[in-house]
């Protein structure tokens, strides 16, 4: 039963991977060709970095967290 279910989550998975290609390739010729200035590119290039540091620093946290016997049970601290 859990095969199966690993079968149909990736499948679905596929669809949904296969929609959003398609639809951002829509949109893509739909815009069509559009140049970024210098504010576009200081702004994708801050919010990259914004995004990189937030996973990093919640990564970190989730490791310290575990490392330290924060995600430890109740009944198991002590």
């Amino acid at each position: 039963m859990k095969r199966r279910a690993g079968v149909i989550a990736i499948v679905v998975a596929a669809l949904v991977v296969a929609l959003v290609v398609t639809i951002s390739v829509g949109n893509w010729n739909f815009v069509g060709n559009s140049a970024i200035d210098l504010n576009g590119w200081i702004a994708l290039i801050l919010g990259v970095l914004v995004t990189l540091a937030v996973g990093i620093g919640l990564m970190a946290l989730v490791f310290i967290s575990n490392r330290r016997g924060y995600d430890e049970p109740p009944d198991k601290i002590g």
